[in-house]
């Protein structure tokens, strides 16, 4: 199993993503993209395709100029029906390559949150083993529509499409499922300017919301992770 991950930004991370790639003994070819590493022409090499998060937002081509070729690329993925996987600016890229409108500071949204699977969300290959409900970790200002052709699997009052699938197995989520407890604690230190300025009580809570929901959410985020993997 040889699974493509493109980096937008630093200190990302596959997170629980990454421990169940390994319990797969997966090979992955990682491209930093934002720093200037080239990405496939197609989808050919690769049996899945992973997009991770970015502090940027899902139009910013003129900023990142590598998006529009990462955006044939997810569909390239999409028509070969290798497996998909865009989590957080990585979901709003899915969506915009198959046709959506991004929502720019639509939905803000931080911290642990729970989201609600849809009736379509039951018996699916990837959802349908989890909860109706649950936590996970939410970072994200911004949201888009749902893709023509597409499935919407959660949603929640701040943003309505917090996962869908489009095809058997390209599925975006908003939410951070990757995102357990110590990534966040490492994104604790890692953006700590950036959270100074836009949560400046987060230290403060962070310990009693993560022993709150993080055993719920983290075992939600590895059940994804797994039946996700599984999909491939």
């Amino acid at each position: 199993m040889r699974v493509l991950v493109v980096q937008n930004f630093d200190n990302t991370g596959l997170g629980q993503v990454g421990t169940v790639l390994e319990e797969a003994a997966a090979e992955l070819d990682i491209r930093n993209a934002h720093l200037g590493d080239a990405l496939p022409p197609d989808a050919g090499g690769h049996d899945a395709i992973v997009v991770l998060g970015g502090g940027q937002n899902a139009l910013a081509d003129e900023e990142y100029p590598y998006i529009p070729a990462l955006l044939a690329l997810i569909r390239d993925f999409g028509s070969r029906d290798r497996a998909v996987l865009g989590i957080c600016l990585g979901s709003q890229l899915l969506a915009r390559a198959y046709g959506a409108e991004n929502l720019i500071g639509a939905a803000p949204e931080f911290g642990w949150h729970r989201v609600s699977q849809t009736g379509e969300a039951v018996g699916d290959a990837v959802l349908g083993a989890l909860p109706q409900e649950f936590p996970i970790f939410q970072w994200h200002d911004d949201t888009f529509t749902l893709p023509p052709n597409a499935v919407r699997l959660a949603s929640n009052a701040a943003a309505a499409n917090q996962a869908f699938r489009i095809g058997r197995a390209a599925y975006g989520f908003q939410f951070h499922f990757e995102a357990d407890r110590p990534l966040v604690r490492h994104w604790n230190t890692a953006f700590a300017g950036y959270l100074a300025e836009r949560q400046p009580d987060w230290p403060a809570r962070f310990d009693a919301e993560a022993e709150r929901h993080g055993p719920e959410a983290d075992a939600a985020g590895l059940a994804l992770a797994r039946a996700w993997v599984a999909a491939i």
